[in-house]
């Protein structure tokens, strides 16, 4: 790693300096062009399916768990099948992402997906966010930019923090099942910068049989100096959180009156978590570069107990089992880009570095009854870093053509206790952008990605692949031929040499057989009128096994259809609004002979501006009280009095009946 530091520039000022005559302004990358509730107007991106969320949109939608930021993003469906304090379930282009092992998200250049995680590959728990404080969610799918590595193949989602606030924020919230919700947020001119303090704090019981008792605290602070593309920022944030869940349980049980709808098999699951962070971003503007650093610390903890499959293993004591880490995580993020003019020709080149090392110690899997430890399954000490060093060319060709070309190359050590293992991956990069005509433009986007495997099955004796290369394409189209209308469709591919799938009576991911998935993706966004917004994304897509297996070629979990519709109106003095997700069947086992139902939600807001710096709000979720499923398993478990075996069954978590909830906000 010193090596890579002392080289990185050199290589750098190499590239930069036989340029330096012709070098042409940067464009900002920072900036955002705001139309409506997204920035994504033709000429903003270099594929169909990238784009911007902005902070009105987060401010005007209601979300009922903070992972829900992410359903923004179009096409994404946010779910949970545990307690509000664990990671929350992703769906994206076909995959069941569990909790995160095919989607990268980052908060200010931070991973907030885990490696060798305790409870599955890619573990990303977004519970450490303050919505309010969110200024913009950039969001790309698919395997064709330079910039992201790891877990990326379906796409990735950067959160931006602001550095101040238009004006202080204090808000209180109550609601259904005991939610209460308090945040305090302002920003001040401070040594010749800024402060931003924001602290929330959260309780919850939910309509659970067994109260959830979630207690969450969440704070940040933040100083910054400059502006957003020539400046720095120190950023602490520190989040804590203990719940007790009711986990999915089987369809028997209900059927049998053992339990209700919302009951539990084993009051004592659920978990502790925390983390506390210290980030520092700078951003270097010059005449003609752009210079960029992102360095982070992290230190996080999570004690998860769950019980799946209740007295399968262990008819006297259950089944219920710990998974447990501890985490230190550290990073560094430093990219160059460039302008210049090749025979006439604009271009823009962009060199990065980034690095990453995650020591585990311990990570374990134990035996529990009632959280109290009653053996060991195993427990590793893990050492994993990464070095992934990117390239990437931009060269506008012609008015109405333009390319993006790249090449990515990552290393990883891993070390697990005695064992250890290294692994390189190279992935290039293409897309051409045509256009635009009338305003309308086409892309045509190629790569290779990956995601990395768990460290502790790729240093077994029969070890897993490292590092699973991933294949994807896309074409795409966006225009706004209509006034006031914004729409894209892309039409994608993405094969994976082997699929990370949830296993069940484990409770984590675990490697598979290769796959491939296809399918379309429509997204709208529409201004009707002044104040009127209306939003309508529809995606369709086709998961398989690439390789035939008697036992079937259906992918578990995976989601073959998703429609969202959503209504935000702005009239004077009060504001609403209604939202509508759908997402389709999905097989629960390989021969697809057990399928999930589909699920119908809508979320509903209507608020009123009491003064001009107060407002009232009411959230409806779940507004027609529907019964259905957050997510289904199809697994093998043993309730109390059957025989040694048990039985397989469809488990569930059903989502939340209808439940509302009250906000009054106040600027200061």
């Amino acid at each position: 790693m010193n090596a890579i530091r002392r080289i990185l520039p050199a290589v750098i000022a190499a590239l930069i300096l036989p340029a330096t005559t012709q070098i042409r302004d940067v464009p900002p990358e920072s900036v955002v062009r705001v139309v409506g509730h997204y920035d994504n107007a033709v000429g903003t991106s270099d594929a169909a399916s990238q784009g911007v969320i902005t902070a009105d949109l987060v401010a005007n939608r209601p979300t009922l768990r903070t992972g829900e930021l992410l359903e923004f993003v179009p096409g994404m469906i946010v779910t949970q099948h545990s307690g509000d304090g664990k990671a929350n379930q992703y769906f994206l282009r076909g995959f069941n992402l569990d909790h995160g092992s095919d989607f990268a998200t980052f908060v200010d250049g931070m991973p907030v997906n885990m490696r060798t995680h305790a409870h599955g590959q890619g573990y990303a728990d977004l519970n450490f966010l303050i919505p309010e404080l969110v200024q913009r969610i950039d969001y790309k799918k698919g395997t064709y930019f330079a910039g992201e590595g790891d877990f990326a193949s379906a796409g990735t989602a950067r959160f931006r923090i602001g550095d101040k606030l238009p004006a202080g924020l204090a808000s209180l919230s109550l609601g259904s099942g005991g939610y209460r919700r308090a945040l305090l947020a302002d920003s001040f001119g401070a040594g010749g910068g800024t402060l931003l303090v924001g602290v929330e704090t959260g309780r919850n019981d939910g309509p659970w049989d067994v109260p959830e008792g979630v207690r969450k605290t969440n704070a940040l602070v933040r100083y910054s100096r400059g502006t957003a593309d020539d400046g720095w920022s120190l950023t602490g944030m520190a989040y804590r959180n203990r719940w007790t869940s009711t986990d999915q349980v089987p369809q028997r049980a209900v059927e049998s009156g053992l339990i209700g709808r919302f009951g539990s098999l084993d009051p004592t699951d659920g978990g502790t978590t925390a983390r506390t962070s210290l980030a520092y971003a700078m951003r270097r503007r010059e005449a003609a570069s752009l210079f960029e650093l992102d360095a982070y610390l992290v230190r996080s903890r999570l004690d998860l107990f769950s019980n799946f499959t209740y007295a399968l293993a262990n008819p006297d004591g259950g089944d219920q089992f710990q998974q447990s880490e501890r985490r230190t995580l550290a990073g560094v993020n430093m990219a160059q880009s460039w302008a210049a003019d090749w025979g006439g020709l604009a271009v823009r080149n962009k060199l990065g570095l980034q690095v990453r090392h995650d020591r585990v110690d311990p990570v374990g899997i134990y035996t529990t009854v009632a959280r109290v430890r009653t053996g060991t399954v195993r427990e590793d000490r893990v050492r994993e870093t990464s070095a992934g060093l990117y390239v990437e060319n931009v060269v506008q060709w012609r008015p109405w053509l333009r390319s993006v070309a790249g090449l990515r190359y990552d290393a990883y050590a891993f070390r697990v206790d005695g064992g250890s293992a290294d692994a390189h991956i190279a992935s290039p990069k293409l897309s051409l952008i045509f256009g635009p005509w009338r305003r309308t433009e086409f892309f045509v986007n190629a790569g290779r990605g990956f995601h990395s495997n768990d460290a502790r099955g790729i240093t077994q004796t029969t070890p897993v692949t490292p590092l699973v290369a991933t294949r994807g394409a896309e074409l795409g189209l966006r225009t706004e031929a209509v006034p006031g209308l914004q729409s894209s469709l892309a039409l994608w591919r993405l094969d994976i040499a082997s699929e990370l799938v949830f296993v069940g009576d484990a409770g984590e991911t675990a490697p598979s057989r290769a796959s491939r998935r296809h399918g379309i993706e429509w997204n709208n966004h529409y201004v009707a009128a002044p104040g009127v917004l209306l939003d309508l994304d529809v995606a369709v897509s086709h998961a398989r096994y690439a390789d035939h297996d008697p036992a079937g070629n259906d992918i578990p979990g995976s989601l073959n259809r998703v429609v969202s519709f959503g209504v935000t109106v702005e009239r004077g003095r009060w504001s609403g609004g209604v939202d509508v997700r759908h997402f389709g069947p999905r097989p629960l086992v390989e021969n697809a002979r057990v399928r999930s139902a589909s699920t119908t939600l809508a979320y509903a807001r209507a608020g009123y501006r009491v003064a001009s710096r107060t407002r009232l709000t009411l959230d409806v979720f779940n507004l027609f009280d529907r019964k259905a499923s957050d997510i289904d398993y199809y697994y093998a478990s043993r309730l109390p009095g059957e025989p040694a075996g048990g039985g397989d069954d469809t488990h569930f978590h059903p989502v939340e009946p209808r439940a509302v909830r009250l906000t009054l906000q106040h600027n200061f």
